[in-house]
Order: structure tokens, then sequence, then C-alpha cells
């Protein structure tokens, strides 16, 4: 898309200096005790603290400056804000200046905050060394932050087992502990408090648990910044469920935090994946995405469509009363049959948790087939003291878990289950149960496990409650195929779903990713063009977009010069966007620029793929998007009497010249990419 403007109003401290002047930081910690200069300032260190989070060696090098800037502040703000910060850095370089301010009575409790916070073996000697001097406040804030350090799951505690690190709070059974703590108390310090300590959680599971706050009057603000921290340590995650945690608490972001974290966050939700990505199967409020058992796998494939449709009437009108919502949990009452996931899954990576009462009896079906066991250990005349996670129903291979990982009954337990194939791996409450075990067809034996299909949330004749249920499908890229009838009319592929190699120009910013071709901005310079140029042609391809973006594809362009005016350019945007309300017609998707408008409304809701067809034959142009037809013109014709945006379009006409897409600083994806030449 092209010459659409937007203009950003930048609050005091210009932004040259949220990433850059990292070897003169003096100058912006001293404007810290200036009134007039300390939120912009506070601004551009927050910003630079984001940016080199992951940084191990620029986050020491800040860490020594930021040690200088502690020992030299001024005002109560620039000490209180410097020192709260150097725990969010978690340098070593620190330790000695906040070692300093121990036994001072006005600065013992941020400092030892912070000491805490950086958890390393340094700063807890630090904070056991000032304890042996400590009286009075100084001594009550230093006990408390070794407390925070030393802390101890209690089920750790009752098994007598090893310490899970020094607060090992990646392993699962902090977050189930976390989250029994917040539903025992409804005191708002003690909340915030609690809430508090996910933000040094680095796990998907954490980040979805703290979107659940995000609906909270009195956390929602500080749920918003740990979830934005959280996605912003987690680069490589992907899917509808984090995206929309981060969209939900990027507009909740409020304080210092908001400028730098709303800038980093915008950049973060542009590259973020769909495909491939977290989903969740339980929404909290109903069944959405579930229905009712109609037979097993063997039995409904021998069914017609109607009898199988008619079948699963019936089984979804019984389920409402088996299966309920209580509470945001998805509860099985204790009568009827299994709850089912209305799509199908090959490979996938999922997380449930779920909690069971005494002499409990459940599973969780993969591909329709039983199960991943759950059951209360005690029933030992049903051999269920071997523990749940095992795969119950294995006849030839490995049926029992590794260990007994359960907690005990009434409380909540947490399952990671991975499947490739025909191998199961499943972690509980940490421990890993069963290790990349061959699942057995237990309706055929002679077969082996299905492909795909559902998954089910076994029904046993006593209760269950799950929660946190969320999935990720593992399926390989698919390749870019010519179906028999494009070979036949005569198709080929220039993206097969592996390579670049009929391509030139930009493979910086366009790189091969899960089967597609992905623009990624600040990468390279310049666009992607066919290596062959062509004339008259019929090309096919799909394109995935991310809110707002905006593309476009060349066609009989040359490869320098800018293609909607050297060559001619066809709109690919998501303009049902709110940036862009004010767009001309002949800015919508699928127009030729500023010549022909195309028919807008055919797009598919963002992130979804969609599919387009151009034929160029001549002077006349048809684009065809998802089956319908959008732009069908003559562009000598329109032309004719001077163009629409009454610019000059010097390369409108040309006979031939290259296809390309034409980047504009956002995240669009490209796949099943042929032609055929006219």
């Amino acid at each position: 898309m092209k010459r659409i403007t937007f203009f950003f109003l930048l609050i005091a401290f210009p932004l040259t200096g949220l990433f850059a002047q990292q070897d003169n930081w003096k100058k912006q910690f001293t404007a810290l005790d200036d009134d007039s200069l300390r939120l912009a300032a506070t601004y551009s260190i927050d910003a630079h603290l984001h940016r080199i989070a992951n940084q191990s060696q620029e986050s020491e090098r800040f860490g020594k400056q930021l040690a200088s800037a502690i020992k030299h502040a001024r005002s109560f703000y620039a000490k209180e804000y410097l020192i709260s910060i150097a725990g969010i850095l978690g340098s070593d370089q620190v330790v000695p200046a906040l070692s300093k301010l121990l036994l001072d009575a006005q600065w013992s409790g941020p400092a030892s905050r912070s000491l805490a916070t950086i958890r390393s073996a340094s700063s807890i000697a630090a904070l056991n060394t000032a304890l042996i001097k400590a009286q009075g406040e100084s001594r009550q804030n230093i006990e408390s932050a070794l407390k925070y350090v030393q802390y101890q799951l209690p089920s750790a505690q009752a098994e007598n087992k090893p310490l899970i690190g020094m607060v090992n709070m990646q392993d699962p059974r902090f977050l189930l502990k976390f989250q029994d703590d917040m539903q025992k108390t409804a005191d708002p310090v003690e909340r915030r408090r609690l809430l508090n300590k996910l933000e040094a959680v680095t796990s998907f599971p954490a980040l979805m648990v703290t979107a659940g706050f995000l609906d909270d009057p009195l956390l929602k603000h500080q749920a918003a910044s740990i979830v934005a921290r959280m996605a912003l340590r987690q680069p490589s995650l992907r899917g509808r469920a984090p995206r929309q945690a981060v969209e939900k608490a990027k507009a909740l972001i409020r304080g210092t935090d908001s400028i730098a974290l709303n800038k980093l966050l915008a950049s973060y939700l542009k590259a973020i994946p769909y495909d491939n990505g977290w989903e969740s199967l339980f929404n909290g409020k109903d069944l959405t995405g579930w229905k009712g058992l109609v037979g097993n796998p063997i039995t409904r494939s021998k069914m017609s469509e109607d009898e199988l449709l008619k079948a699963e009437g019936v089984a979804n009108a019984q389920i409402q009363n088996d299966w309920i919502v209580e509470n945001g949990l998805l509860v099985f009452t204790g009568h009827g049959d299994n709850l089912c996931t209305r799509k199908k899954y090959r490979d996938f990576e999922m997380y449930v948790d779920w909690k069971i009462t005494a002499k409990g009896d459940a599973g969780i079906y993969l591909r329709g087939s039983p199960q991943v066991q759950i059951w209360d250990t005690s029933r030992r005349e049903s051999g269920a003291q071997v523990g749940s996670g095992g795969l119950y129903n294995n006849q030839k291979n490995q049926s029992k878990p590794l260990m007994v990982a359960d907690h005990p009954i009434g409380e909540w337990n947490t399952f990671h289950i991975v499947m490739k194939g025909e191998k199961v791996t499943v972690y509980l409450n940490g421990q890993k149960v069963t290790d990349e075990t061959v699942l057995e067809n237990y309706w055929d034996r002679n077969l082996p496990i299905f492909a795909e299909e559902q998954i089910e949330l076994q029904a046993h004749g006593t209760y269950v409650a799950y929660r946190n249920l969320y999935i990720r499908e593992l399926n390989p890229p698919q390749l870019s195929l010519l179906t028999e009838q494009e070979k036949k009319e005569g198709f080929e592929p220039l993206f097969d779903g592996t390579h670049l190699n009929k391509w030139i120009g930009n493979k910086e910013g366009y790189v091969v990713e899960d089967g597609a071709i992905v623009t990624y901005p600040g990468r390279g310079k310049g666009n992607l063009f066919t290596a062959e140029q062509f004339s008259d042609f019929e090309y096919r391809f799909e394109f995935q977009l991310t809110p707002g973006s905006n593309n476009g594809l060349g066609i009989r362009t040359p490869t320098e010069g800018d293609a909607a005016y050297v060559g001619m350019e066809l709109q690919i945007l998501d303009n049902e966007a709110p940036i862009y309300e004010k767009l001309k017609p002949y800015q919508y998707h699928g127009s030729v620029y500023g010549v022909i408008p195309a028919k807008r409304g055919y797009l598919l809701p963002t992130g979804e793929w969609n599919k387009q067809t151009v034929i160029a034959k001549g002077s006349k142009i048809k684009v065809i998007l998802n089956d319908q037809v959008i732009l069908d013109g003559d562009i000598k014709e329109a032309s004719l009497n001077g163009t629409a945006d009454g610019q000059k379009h010097p390369g409108l006409l040309n006979g031939s010249g290259h296809i390309g897409f034409l980047g504009h600083g956002d995240v669009v994806r490209f796949r099943n990419i042929r032609i055929r030449k006219l």
C-alpha cells in the first residue's frame, strides 16, 4: 500500500533516546532527579531495559552503569525507581550497590526486594551477610526477602523432596499452588502480592493463568504488565490464545511502562504466528467446541453423514446435563458419557489441569482412543497405586507410569501431553511419567493408532473437574503441490514451501518458515521478485494477514523503482482494520493501486488463509478473492483520462516484467504460489 501516512504524537523526550545513547546513560539517570524530565527519562530507561532483557553481555554492561546511578541518585523518585529496576535487570553488577542499602531504614525494603528478585548466589549471600547486623524494620525486610527466595512448595516439604531449585518458579507445581492461594484469599493486598510472584515465571501456562486476571477490576493493570513482560520473554510463542491475551493486556497497560511496552508489544503482535499455535479448548463459559460421544472411530467411519449427524444431535442434547460449567471449571457430574472435541487432531501438544474426588476414575482419550489414565492412587484393588499418567489400555507397550506424581485427592494436578505419530509423552505435575510410548489401538489391536481423531474427556462414573485446557497442533508444514488439474492446465510452482530458488531480491526480509514465505519488517532492504519475467499469466497464491498489515503484489514491474508506478501494484491489505477507515476506494485490498478499485468485504478474518487468483491478459486485469471476483477491469480504459489518484503511472501498460511482493513494514505470510503463462 502506498502513500498512506500516519502521524504519532511523541511526548516530551525525543524517542531517539529510547534505544540509542547506550554509552551515555548518565544524562538520563541524572534527568530522573528533575521533575520536568524524569517521566521521559523513565520511558527511555524502561524501553532499554526491555530491549536487553535476553542479552546477557548488554545486561552486565548496563548493570555497571545502573549501580553507579543508584549511588549518586539525589531524589526519592530516582533512587526508588533505580533500585526497583535493578531487581528486574537481574545483573550481579548491581548487588554491591544494593547491599550498601540493606541497613538503611529508608531503603532496606526496596533493596531487599530487588536482591530477592535477582535470586543469584551473590544476592542471596548479601542478604544473609546483612542479616547478621540488621535490626528492627531492616531485619524484618531482609528476613522476608530470604523467605521469598527460599520458598518451598508444601507438596515438596510433605514428601521430603529436595528443593525445586532456589524456588523454581517454572515448576508446574508452583503455578498450581499460586492458583490455590489466589482462590483462598479475598484480601486485595495479598492478591496483589501473590500475583506479583508470577513476574518471574516464563511459560505458556503461566501467561494464560495471569491473563485470567485481566478482567479483575483490582488486578487487571498489574496483570497486564506481567502478561506483557512474560510474552516479550517468549518470542517463540504462537497461536490465537497468547495473541488474544497480549492484545487484551496491551490495552490495559498504564504508568511509566506504557509507551515502551506498547511499542514493543505492537511489534510482537505483528510477528506472532497464528498457525500451529496455542488454542484454548475451553472458554470457561460453555461447551463451545465440544460435542457428545457417538460410538468409536471405527463405528463412526461406517455411518453415513446423515446417520452421524442425527446421532450427534442426540449425544449433544445428553451432555448438557452430564457436563456442566461451574465457576469457570469444566465439570463431569458423575453420570453420562465422554465429552469430545469437535475438531480432529493429528500430532499435538496440550496442557490440562484436573482434579478428582475420592475413588475417582477418569482419563483423556487421544485420537479417540483410551487413554491417559487419571485415578485415585488409593484404589489398590484396581492397581491405581502406580499413579496417573500411564497409557492404561496398552497391552504390548508400557502401560504403567514411570513414577507416582499425583497430588493428594481434592488438589489440582496438571498434565502436559505430547503426541507425535504413534508415540505419547506425558508429564504429570512436572514429572515425566510416560516417555515416548506407542499408544495402541484399543478398538482394533491389529491396526496402528488413528492418524487423526478427536480428543475425549472420559466419563467414568465419578466427579472430575478440568480447567486451563490448551492445545497446539504439531502438524508439519504443508508443501505447495500442484493438483492434477493444475498440471494439465500448465501451471508451474513458484514456491513449494521449502526454498526461494525461483526468487530474487530481499531474501533477508522474506524468509521461509513453516512452508510459507514470511516477510519481517526491518530485515534487509527492498522487495522479493520472481527471477523470471511474465507477460500474460494466471497467478494463484494464498496469503495470511496480521492485524493492520500492509503489503502489495507487483506485476509486470522492474526490480528498481516504486512498483506502483514503474509497474503495477495490486493491494494486499487488512483494510478492515480501524487505522484504514478513511481509505480511498482504489486503496482497498485487490485494487490496482491508484487506478481501479476492488470490491470490499471478501477477506477472511485476520489470521486465516485467503486464496487469491490474479489473471493478467493484455490490459485486462481480474482478481478473484476466496472464489469471489473483486476486480475485473481494463487498465488502459481506466487510465485513458487520467488515473483515479491523479498520479502518473508510467509503467502501467508494461508488456512484461517481474512479479513481486512489496513489503511495507508488516508481517504477512504467503504460500502455495503457482503460475501459468497465457
